[in-house]
């Protein structure tokens, strides 16, 4: 009796497992960050890429955009 109720939950089981990949796997395959890195890596100064390299696209990507902030923020400077 167990038995059977093990190989009738288990294609069920299985098929939630599937689909619960699927939602993970989604925001992985989106093309917005590959842009975003794209961009930022023709814009970055070296010590960005260094974050870059060392800690992941997360902080530098903060880094970038708190420089990008600061010299809007400064008199004089362009826009």
């Amino acid at each position: 009796m167990p038995l059977l109720l093990f190989a009738l939950v288990l294609p069920f089981l299985l098929l939630a497992l599937l689909l619960c990949m699927e939602r993970v796997e989604r925001p992985l395959r989106v093309d917005s960050v590959s842009e975003q890195l794209e961009s930022f890596l023709d814009a970055a100064r070296p010590d960005e890429v260094e974050t870059f390299v060392s800690e992941g696209f997360a902080p530098a990507l903060e880094r970038y955009w708190r420089r990008r902030r600061l010299t809007r923020l400064l008199p004089g400077r362009p826009r």
